[in-house]
């Protein structure tokens, strides 16, 4: 069956000058109608819109935030579909994105204002997911400017600083050892290992599932491209994971996490985790709270000081940390 382009009627031009320049454009074929090709100019996001007005008859979006949505979206280098971005990040990124495109899709840029943007967050029951918003949108606002969709800048810069202070709450939840060890019970050795590696390393889900197989569990932290290596001999509960990954016969990966012959995936883990939640809150109602993701926080509470569980969650600074990790409370000192 013969492969179809993605975008049928799109051509690619190049030109190379005498002393090696190349200039590149690009057209809508018109072949077979009888009329002349369609110039849809030299850069490529841009004419994927225009590509998109003419194929898909979709009506002409120049000048509103949806022109701007449609270049983020297939910016390979810097917008959603950039490399560096973590599978998790991206699909949080499109999900905002889809919250945020029928309200503001069609807006020009002059009628998005600071009133409009509160009146928005105010609207939304999802406070959190509210603010997640508001800071793709800025992404996004950012990205517009760079390339020339407008010059105007966002309205709502001073709120950003401030995070939209106020509209969320950090969860203050704490995973007890009870509660750990009634989920750690009903789990299978594949979800015991991972939290056993998240709560003795704080790595996040994404980390914990692409961990090596290695005897320094050294890797690059996809979120922030720290790099993270583990003295392993200060552990009780990694080396027993790798040596038993080691002996296992059958597992066509390189990864420490293994569900038979297959690398584990965030969906597998996180079905084993409700399941063993689901069991483990029968007999410790407080289980149901926890999501897989507050291992990290357990992590953090496992640390000796407040600035060792920083460093261990490569935080860029320990109020991060302290408010929404460091769950546990401070033991403090008598004067007297």
């Amino acid at each position: 069956m013969p492969k179809t382009s993605k975008y049928p009627k799109l051509r690619v031009s190049v030109k190379r000058g005498k002393a090696g320049q190349v200039w590149t454009s690009y057209w809508y074929d018109m072949r077979g109608t009888g009329k002349p090709d369609v110039a849809l100019g030299n850069n490529y996001d841009a004419a994927l819109i225009r590509w998109a007005e003419i194929h898909l008859d979709a009506p002409r979006i120049a000048g509103t935030l949806e022109e701007a949505f449609r270049a983020w979206e297939l910016d390979a280098e810097d917008g959603l579909l950039a490399e560096r971005l973590a599978k998790h990040t991206r699909e949080g990124y499109a999900k905002n994105l889809r919250a945020l495109r029928p309200v503001f899709g069609g807006a020009r840029w002059a009628e998005v204002t600071l009133p409009v943007l509160a009146e928005y967050v105010k609207k939304r029951t999802a406070k959190a997911r509210a603010r997640q918003e508001m800071q793709l949108l800025s992404v996004i606002w950012g990205h517009a400017r760079l390339h020339g969709f407008t010059d105007l800048p966002y309205p709502a810069i001073g709120m950003q600083r401030s995070r939209w202070k106020g509209l969320s709450k950090a969860r203050t939840v704490e995973v007890h050892d009870k509660a750990f060890e009634a989920i750690y019970r009903h789990a299978d050795q594949t979800l015991r290992d991972a939290m056993d590696i998240m709560t003795a390393t704080g790595l996040r889900i994404e980390d914990t599932l692409r961990a090596p197989l290695s005897d320094d569990l050294a890797l690059i932290a996809g979120k922030t491209g720290k790099e993270a290596s583990f003295d392993l001999e200060l552990s009780e509960v990694l080396p027993p994971i790798i040596a038993r990954r080691k002996a296992m016969r059958g597992p066509e990966h390189l990864f420490l996490l293994a569900a038979g012959r297959k690398p584990v995936t965030y969906r597998m883990l996180a079905d084993r985790f409700t399941q063993a939640r689901a069991a483990a809150a029968l007999e410790v109602p407080e289980c149901a709270k926890l999501y897989l993701r507050d291992m990290r926080k357990r992590a953090s509470n496992l640390a000796g000081t407040l600035r060792e569980a920083s460093e261990l969650l490569q935080h860029s600074s320990e109020a991060v940390t302290r408010k929404h990790y460091r769950t546990a409370s401070a033991k403090l000192k008598p004067v007297r």
